[in-house]
């Protein structure tokens, strides 16, 4: 059975975290098939201020992010042809529903991602990523790490 990996990446400090915790731990193996994935949800109010030109230039943005993150697992002795970078071209209302979308369109056995560190407060009105992936995705598995 080939391991399949969607690793959910955006430029938080969260994803930066979780990106220096897989390589340094070396958890996922070398021949696995790794999916870079950023999803784009709705945007917000206050990004809809940033303005048209703001919002045009994040798909470059995230583009060389993913190509860069892409070039840190190489370094790390992953096979560059095992490994895929993906944006959404969607948008999705969530990043959660994007990344459950993105993981059902995929044959992945697992999901890696990032996940702040929140105030009970936060928790209960924002919902918990990680949580609500378990929940969604049976016979899956799923990393957290919690920065």
């Amino acid at each position: 059975m080939k391991n399949s990996i969607l690793v959910a990446l955006n430029d938080s400090v969260s994803s930066r975290k979780a990106l220096e915790f897989v390589l340094q731990f070396s958890i996922l193996p070398k021949d696995a098939d790794l999916t870079l994935l950023h999803v784009f949800r709705k945007p917000s109010a206050g990004e809809d201020l940033m303005g048209e030109k703001f919002m045009k230039q994040q798909p470059a943005r995230f583009q060389k992010f993913l190509e860069d993150t892409r070039e840190k697992f190489v370094r790390n002795g992953f096979d560059p042809v095992h490994i895929e970078i993906k944006l959404t071209t969607e948008t999705y209302s969530t990043i959660t529903e994007g990344i459950i979308d993105q993981f059902n369109k995929g044959d992945y056995k697992m999901v890696v991602l990032g996940r702040k560190r929140m105030s009970k407060a936060e928790e209960f009105v924002l919902g918990d990523v990680g949580v609500k992936l378990v929940r969604a995705l049976e016979g899956a598995a799923i990393l957290v790490i919690k920065a």
